[in-house]
């Protein structure tokens, strides 16, 4: 109960639980079986969590440690940092400009260093509010979309409205129903509306007028092989392969656009294949994916090396060269290429500057996964459309929720709806409107106990969310 895990039933198959359900199960066992000189290293155990249940978990962390074990946490939830003894800060930034330790001490020395970047998000000082609410009068003048629900899971029947043009969060403790309530309920509703077919079978009714795109921002991996990239995501690659086809050196060797494609083009490394990695097979064990020796993962040949791009700064770089720049560095030098510079600058914008132009897509976290889908909808009209993100800030560290924060502001500028599942703070403080699903998880849920903006949320006493809402 503690993990908040209450809502589990004793038959529910282990193959169907979250990495953080399966991992708090894990230390409930340890806490039962009293174990002592034991090392738990648990990584981003809020994952999923809501604030009162990382109660709970630091509860569970504490009794482990008064019980004679050490325990190595890696997490950005300021709420569980705060019970640390001991925080070990990296950073500055991510990728290549990271891995460096910035501040390491107790938290009243993190939250004081001025080279700490979590320090002011620990002392209170950093600023929570970074974009404008609606005033509750203006919440719904853009006009609503209804849902009315009969029972379905261990959601009750339901009557919601979500406002047009403005940022919703759906809140709630771990299995109140709040991916029932949007995933399994708006979003089919929205699909069925939108293609004219008949509702699902719990679905009464769903008034959605001007509404003609609902778009899902998940987690789920982008490609389902290395060859997925990055830059060919994004559009990236076929702009640049066009580009250095054009170049003296190209034309010189007789080289075409289609060459310098790691699919199929000549230029390819004749090692990989164009992968970037080799298989060994390894005798009663499974196969292993090392960097290719040929390549050394470029996905290149040595001839693709001579072919250079000079921009109109005079510098000179080839292909297999810029796709191992991350996506900050090549915007320096593709700051003149405009088709290429403006795709740069999106990633920039979605936080993903960190983030190389040969980076195995299927290998994204999920947070950087649902970013990198809203790379071609960034600067788009968007009145007609609602977009649904599922936690997104899993993963993320509080500046990162901050830019997060501005992607949600961007597609918002340009008319979308974007309605977000989400347990952190900094998020629900900065929607416009809130639902919050509760009161329980299991059947102990399944219903909205409060909906409004974040200070309605905060001073209505049936919202255990609003307890947290400083």
């Amino acid at each position: 109960m503690d993990l908040g895990l209450g809502y589990l039933t004793l038959d529910r198959s282990a193959s169907t639980l979250s990495t953080g359900e399966r991992q708090r199960m894990q230390l409930a066992r340890a806490v039962r079986n009293r174990t002592t000189g034991v090392l738990y290293v648990l990584d981003e155990p809020s994952i999923g969590l809501h604030p009162s249940n990382i109660v709970g978990l630091t509860g569970v962390l504490q009794d482990l440690v008064a019980d004679g074990n050490s325990v190595i946490l890696v997490d950005h939830d300021t709420q569980i940092l705060k019970e640390s003894d001991w925080l070990i800060e990296m950073g500055p930034e991510a990728g290549a400009k990271g891995g460096h330790i910035i501040a390491q001490g107790n938290i009243s020395t993190i939250a004081s260093d001025p080279a700490s970047q979590i320090g002011p998000f620990l002392s209170g000082t950093a600023n929570a509010r970074l974009r404008p609410c609606i005033e509750k009068e203006m919440l719904f003048t853009n006009g609503r979309i209804h849902l009315s629900t009969d029972r379905i899971h261990t959601v009750k029947p339901l009557e919601v409205d979500i406002p047009k043009g403005r940022l919703t969060v759906v809140t709630g403790v771990s299995g109140s129903g709040k991916t029932t309530l949007i995933l399994e309920s708006l979003i089919p509703a929205l699909q069925a509306k939108i293609s004219g077919s008949a509702l699902p079978a719990h679905i009464r009714a769903v008034d959605a007028d001007g509404i003609a795109h609902v778009k899902l921002m998940d987690a789920t991996p982008i490609g389902i092989n290395v060859r997925s990239t990055v830059a060919t995501y994004a559009g990236i690659h076929d702009e640049l392969r066009k580009l250095y086809a054009k170049s003296p050196d190209a034309k010189a060797l007789g080289y075409k656009a289609g060459d310098f494609s790691y699919n199929t083009g000549t230029l390819r490394c004749p090692g990989c294949d164009g992968t970037g990695v080799v298989s060994l097979d390894v005798q009663f064990l499974p196969d292993v994916n090392i960097p290719c020796p040929d390549c050394r993962g470029s996905r290149y040949s040595k001839a693709a090396y001579t072919v250079k791009l000079t921009n109109k700064s005079g510098a000179h770089i080839s292909l297999p060269e810029l796709m191992d720049m991350d996506v900050n560095t090549a915007i320096d030098f593709c700051r003149d290429i405009k088709n290429v510079s403006q795709k740069l600058e999106i990633l920039k914008q979605l936080g993903l500057g960190y983030l190389t132009l040969g980076e195995e897509t299927p290998g994204l976290s999920g947070g950087e996964a649902q970013r990198l889908k809203l790379a071609s909808e960034i600067g788009k009209t968007q009145e007609d459309s609602v977009f649904v993100f599922d936690e997104p800030s899993i993963g993320l560290h509080p500046l990162d929720v901050q830019v997060l924060l501005g992607v949600f502001q961007a597609l918002l500028h340009h008319g979308a709806t974007v309605v977000v599942i989400e347990h952190d703070l900094d998020v629900i403080k900065n929607a416009d409107y809130v639902i919050d699903m509760g009161p329980g998880g299991g059947e102990a849920g399944g219903q909205i106990i409060a909906s409004g903006t974040p200070q309605e949320i905060k001073e209505n006493p049936n919202s255990i969310t609003g307890n947290y809402i400083s």
